[in-house]
């Protein structure tokens, strides 16, 4: 393995849909400041992954989560903004604010 791969663990919020922490596979959750693993809430594992450059990830820049990891240890994957078509659908009300 050279250093330019790097074992990640990635875990899914319990609080927050959508939102996802990757850990350096070697530090763990140690790096994770404990203000931002109260946030998160109870981490539920979902998978441990060989980061390769040029291999990329579904919803996130997979250089910038290497990058992340490699200086903090860590990175926090944002739930997607709401899509606004989803409102229109049959059977579904528009947000209290709209």
């Amino acid at each position: 393995m050279t250093a330019q791969h790097l074992f990640c663990s990635i875990y899914h919020s319990a609080r927050h849909e959508g939102m996802y922490l990757y850990v350096n596979k070697e530090r763990g959750l140690d790096a994770v400041p404990e203000a931002l693993r109260e946030r998160f809430g109870t981490p539920r594992h979902v998978v441990d992954m060989l980061m390769k450059p040029g291999r990329p990830l579904a919803r996130v820049d997979a250089e910038k989560v290497r990058e992340a990891l490699l200086s903090q240890g860590w990175f926090l994957q944002m739930p997607p903004p709401p899509d606004d078509d989803l409102y229109l659908a049959p059977g579904r009300r528009p947000p209290a604010d709209a």
